[in-house]
């Protein structure tokens, strides 16, 4: 049985329908902006939902030339129109339990199924095909992109059956090279013109992650989501905290400052590199909390058009 903040159900991640607005993976914005790619392509032409003025280039159509700001700033000017067109979305969930923590509000788990199923209705509410890889410890299920509810309502029945999975007393079977699977199977799904969204914490991402995100991004767009705990950025000056790697654990006492500095620079350094390697190979990362609403946070990142520059301090706990 799901617990509030601890694990997700099938009515929860359903329910999630009636937020999917205010934010959308369409892009209405000039298409050099962060989610544009290839969904939106410059044409010029009536009829098209309009971008942007610019100045007039040679080989635009004179027919687009906004007259009006042409005499009032005495340089040519033309309206650009977007065209929108079909982009299925693939979504790659990770469930391990790596993400089976949480210090306030929720686990990582709850916020990136969270993430998975406000993308999902967002993206069959504009009218695009959606699937995913649903991926944990022991094994993976990958869906390819539908446009029906019935699709919509399998893949969250996914991530709810990964998510009721992880629990405190699970088997010690833990496996770094799952996400790299999971994103081998995204790319053999997406084979060109998806946006593939990858939700997790990048828990064990290596050479060859970046590797398999590049190629992906070779023929698609891709969009990271970071789900990340604020505890590591916040760390208490007393108490204590066990911690495990499945079969070992150690208790760590919090007053001890030259730990807490320690504990801080490791989650400094790890999201540095995160972010660093991300931006070499030109993947937007957004930094999503497990300790705020889901819904609230993606209205606001997805609706800024800066959102490759924010510099959050934010990192994977363990």
């Amino acid at each position: 049985m799901a617990q509030a903040g601890v694990n997700v159900d099938a009515a929860a991640l359903a329910a999630l329908e009636a937020n999917v607005r205010d934010f959308h993976f369409r892009t209405r914005q000039p298409v050099h902006s962060l989610l544009s790619g290839r969904h939106a392509s410059r044409v010029h032409g009536r009829g098209l939902a309009f971008e942007e003025l610019r100045p007039y280039l040679p080989g635009d159509d004179v027919r687009t030339m906004d007259w009006r700001v042409t005499a009032r700033t005495g340089t040519p000017h033309v309206r650009v129109y977007a065209e929108e067109k079909e982009r299925p979305v693939l979504l790659v969930v990770d469930q391990r339990m790596n993400m089976f923590f949480g210090s306030r509000r929720s686990m990582k788990s709850v916020s990136a199924a969270e993430v998975a199923a406000l993308a999902a209705w967002r993206v069959l509410a504009d009218g695009d095909r959606v699937g995913g890889v649903v991926f944990g410890d022991t094994g993976q299920t990958a869906l390819p992109p539908q446009r029906s509810r019935h699709g919509v309502l399998h893949l969250l029945g996914e991530v709810v059956r990964y998510n009721l999975a992880l629990r405190a007393d699970a088997p010690a079977q833990r496996s770094a090279l799952r996400l790299n699977a999971a994103l081998e199977s995204a790319l053999r799904l997406a084979h060109h013109d998806h946006l593939v969204i990858v939700i997790g914490d990048f828990d064990g991402s290596d050479s060859h992650t970046r590797h398999l995100m590049m190629a992906l991004r070779g023929r698609n767009d891709v969009l990271s989501v970071l789900v990340y705990d604020p505890f590591l950025l916040e760390l208490p000056d007393s108490g204590h905290l066990v911690v495990s790697n499945g079969e070992l654990q150690v208790e760590l006492g919090f007053g001890n400052a030259a730990l807490r500095q320690s504990i801080r620079q490791f989650a400094d350094d790890h999201s540095v590199a995160l972010m660093d390697w991300h931006r070499a190979i030109d993947v937007p990362l957004l930094p999503l909390s497990a300790a705020e609403p889901t819904d609230v946070q993606l209205r606001r990142l997805l609706g800024r058009p800066d959102v490759g520059a924010i510099r959050t301090r934010a990192s994977p706990s363990p």
